[in-house]
């Protein structure tokens, strides 16, 4: 298998874990609010781990012990989980939003 589908797809697995509702198998957070605020953090971790895997596949091919396919896997997969971390900003920002527009 192609190491950008293992990445995602371990990503999407990943992802389904850190959805599942509290009470059901591997949901054990308190409450919704705690749910969310986990995955977050989460997601935040994975994208600054990616970065620093990424940083470091950077500073072995400038060494000449890495290969250019594992920069370039690796840069592609810190890519993917800044822009699914910037996602989920926007989605927040967007649902703050929504509210500060609702009536009191």
């Amino acid at each position: 298998m192609d190491a950008k589908f293992a990445s995602a797809a371990a990503a999407y697995a990943n992802a389904a874990r850190g959805i599942k509702a509290p009470g059901t198998e591997g949901g054990d957070r308190t409450g919704a609010s705690g749910a969310f605020a986990d995955m977050v953090s989460d997601v935040i971790g994975q994208s600054m781990k990616a970065g620093q895997a990424s940083e470091r596949a950077a500073m072995q091919a400038v060494s000449g012990t890495a290969s250019l396919q594992d920069v370039v896997t690796s840069v592609a997969a810190a890519e993917t989980s800044l822009q699914t971390v910037v996602a989920i900003r926007d989605r927040v920002i967007g649902a703050y939003q929504e509210i500060m527009r609702m009536p009191i």
